[in-house]
């Protein structure tokens, strides 16, 4: 007696679900791979504690490294309202609170499950070096306040300290170094790589109340105290520092002004070449000797006004500047940049950034320009009249600032030139500038690079995956499995042959 259709069509099926359900089986068991999920993203943040301001940094990079030095990107910069620290002295409490707006803003862009281990560093410059010489208790209580309102926020705080100049100089060197990818860069291949033929660049800082100067020299460094020492990207750099306390801008006019009336001993009227004709203002001597860089009188009124007024005289403007310096200290038998500090001869291109680029980016002196444009652009600017200046420049801040372009262009001349001997020849090897692929040039982001070495790397999370095409083919057998039987049981239980 032969098979009915049902019989027959039910066997079919059956076949169907076990060829099928079989090689899906062996598909899903022999296809598995182990796979590597994309490396998690790790967060840090810097506040760089400045003479004139504060700012902190959100940074970003994957949870892997690269040869033991995370690949770090700027997430964000907030500017925290206010002076700098130091200036909260007297009042250390409103140090903390300055820093809330900014913090509150970095809690909304970190992840918040990953806001408990960011760290989270404090690093102070100049400014509260200066103040831990004046009185270390003052500068104690500022940090205390400042790290007590860091604690108050969920995240990994490692602390609050003065950096030395030396770390300054040579972090901001890395940062430098590693944004123009001298360093590191990401290769055509998918790989990051360590560029052969790329020179390493030099770094140039100018802050409020320190400036400093960081390069790799072509010879030996023959003064200890001024060499550092990194291992970045599987590569080890010895370079030359030096940072110059009391020689960043705001100091060194202080010095200039402070200068300028010793030569008026006897009057409380001080003239001042490098001020436009025609702006006047009133300094008390408690404000002009507040800092160790400017030495009070022995016998000084600290109440006494004083009346500063513009002559507008570049010439004179020029030797007052140059005054602040000594170019005689290091003798005929030593290389030096000035005051006696040795410095190897300049070698490479360097960057200029901070208080160097906003001063000449003012005076649109950013393009490259030679040093006779330069030199004859800032004399220009500095005949000009303080009416002269107000009616070219209604935006500038109130005219708050104005008045202190041409000191501030003057010294940033007689610095590079003079100071650390770029002659006319070397100026084309500097290049003005304040970022790189949308990240700020200054200390913190080289920090960070550096501070990678020690946040332990993650190991890549491994899943089990199949290729593409096998997955797909996987799918297919195991719907027509189902198919398959769902067709089955319907013939079973409906087909009633008549």
């Amino acid at each position: 007696m032969g098979s009915s259709p049902k019989a027959v069509a039910v066997g079919c099926l059956l076949a169907v679900i076990v060829v099928s359900g079989t090689i899906a089986l062996i598909l899903v068991a022999v296809g598995v791979k182990g796979v590597y999920l994309p490396p998690g993203t790790k967060y840090g943040m810097v506040f760089d504690a400045g003479s004139s301001h504060t700012a902190l940094y959100i940074y970003q990079w994957p949870a892997d490294k690269e040869n033991g030095t995370g690949i770090v990107s700027q997430a964000e910069a907030c500017t925290v309202q206010g002076p700098g620290i130091s200036s909260y002295a007297e009042n250390p409490a409103n140090a903390g609170a300055s820093l809330r707006a900014c913090l509150d803003k970095a809690m909304t862009i970190i992840p918040m499950e990953q806001q408990r281990e960011t760290p989270t560093y404090l690093g102070a410059t100049a400014g509260m070096r200066l103040l831990r010489e004046q009185n270390s208790t003052k500068a104690d209580l500022v940090f205390a306040e400042v790290s007590k309102t860091i604690q108050q926020y969920p995240v990994d705080f490692r602390g609050a300290r003065i950096l030395t100049g030396n770390e300054e100089g040579s972090f901001g060197w890395i940062t430098i170094n590693y944004l123009l990818e001298t360093l590191v860069k990401f290769s055509f291949a998918g790989k990051w790589i360590r560029p052969q033929s790329a020179e390493v660049l030099g770094a140039l800082d100018l802050g409020g109340a320190s400036t400093q100067i960081t390069f790799q020299p072509s010879g030996t460094i023959e003064d200890n105290s001024t060499k550092v020492f990194f291992r970045l990207y599987g590569t080890n750099y010895s370079i030359y520092t030096h940072s110059y306390l009391c020689y960043g801008r705001d100091q060194a006019l202080k010095m200039l002004l402070a200068a300028l009336s010793k030569e008026n001993l006897t009057s409380q009227q001080i003239s001042h070449p490098c001020y436009p004709k025609g702006y006047e203002e009133n300094v008390t001597a408690a404000a002009l000797y507040d800092s160790p860089c400017v030495p009070a009188p022995v016998a000084h009124d600290p109440s006494q006004i004083l009346t500063v007024r513009g002559t507008g005289a570049p010439a004179e403007c020029r030797s007052a500047i140059q005054k602040l310096f000594n170019f005689t200290a290091c003798g005929a038998n030593r290389t030096c940049g000035f005051n006696g500090i040795y410095q190897p001869p300049g070698h490479g291109q360097f960057f200029a950034f901070s208080g160097f680029y906003y001063t000449f980016y003012f005076l649109n002196l950013t393009n490259g320009q030679p040093l006779s444009v330069i030199n004859a652009t800032i004399w220009g600017f500095c005949t000009k009249g303080w009416k002269e200046l107000q009616a070219s420049f209604p935006q500038e801040e109130s005219h708050s600032r104005l008045h202190n372009y041409c000191p501030s262009a003057f010294y940033i001349l007689t610095l590079l030139h003079e100071g650390y001997k770029f002659d006319e020849q070397m100026w084309s090897n500097i290049h003005f500038r304040q970022q790189a692929a949308n990240t700020d040039f200054g200390w913190t982001l080289g920090y960070v690079l550096n501070l990678t070495n020690m946040i332990p790397a993650e190991a890549p999370e491994q899943v089990k995956g199949q290729q593409r095409g096998l997955w797909a083919a996987t799918i297919f057998l195991i719907v027509l499995t189902a198919a398959a039987a769902l067709l089955a049981i319907l013939i079973q239980c409906l087909w009633n042959p008549t």
